[in-house]
């Protein structure tokens, strides 16, 4: 399929999308989030085990774009909460409920909700010159694309408001400390390390992997008693899979199990 505000690869059982517009910064517009959402069903269809989300050129990502385009974007719409709804709710939700990982590569500035995709991620691999920027506040408007769960569980309360309020850079190191990103490295080898992460997780046992994912986040909300329950039903499923049945046969044999993601 071809695509024009993104690039799709498939390659080893990792899906790549990469936003594809380094003239405004990889800004996003309505056909960028369907394009991707797009992307994912084809990545699903071939039987990816393993997505990855980067940007191309300078930056990750520069949140909303503020101006029109090429490809018949007329710029923001008075109500922004619809346009919220309509498409940016759809898609996080879409990333947070896959089963299979994500992993972000933040080759540049990750910007207002271009820091909502970017933190969506299972794992985060952040280059030593990019930022994270809550923006939001510098231009009259509230952080969305679910970042303010994102900051606010990752970083705490007292780190939340500071960013929101105060819309200041963070920096790749701030932001590890912070506990919002995994990893910092040069920036010449973000790509390598999250493509890295990525491989690992598409040969790992992608069923149990899936579940471990939203067990987590469902974690963050829940008590102990239904976090027991989760585990509970999630682990009757997981030892019934064929990867778990390949673990227990490698461990007899004296090998490396080999996980097919059934």
């Amino acid at each position: 399929m071809t695509y024009r505000t993104i690039r799709f690869d498939l390659s080893d059982d990792v899906a790549t999308i990469t936003l594809n517009r380094p003239d405004r910064m990889n800004a996003l517009t309505p056909l960028v989030l369907e394009e991707a959402s797009t992307a994912i069903d084809q990545a699903l269809g071939d039987g990816a085990r393993a997505l990855m989300l980067t940007g191309e050129g300078r930056a990750f990502c520069s949140g909303a774009d503020l101006v029109p385009d090429e490809y018949g974007y007329a710029g923001l719409p008075d109500d922004l909460g619809e346009l919220l709804d309509s498409h940016y709710h759809p898609f996080i939700r879409k990333l947070a409920g896959l089963d299979i990982p994500v992993v972000s590569a933040i080759n540049g500035p990750a910007v207002g909700a271009g820091m909502g995709l970017a933190l969506t991620a299972d794992l985060t691999v952040m280059a030593r010159s990019a930022y994270l920027l809550l923006a939001f506040v510098n231009i009259g408007l509230v952080p969305d694309a679910g970042v303010t769960w994102l900051i606010a569980k990752g970083a705490g309360r007292a780190q939340a408001m500071e960013m929101a309020l105060l819309g200041d850079r963070i920096s790749a190191e701030d932001a590890r400390a912070m506990g919002l990103i995994n990893r910092v490295v040069d920036d010449m080898a973000v790509l390598e390390e999250a493509r890295g992460l990525a491989l690992r997780l598409a040969r790992g046992p992608t069923v149990a992997i899936g579940m471990i994912r939203k067990q987590v986040a469902a974690a963050l909300n829940h008590t102990l008693d239904e976090t027991l329950d989760a585990e509970c039903r999630n682990q009757s499923r997981a030892g019934r899979s064929q990867d778990f049945r390949e673990a227990i046969a490698a461990f007899g044999e004296k090998r490396k199990p080999i996980f097919k993601g059934r």
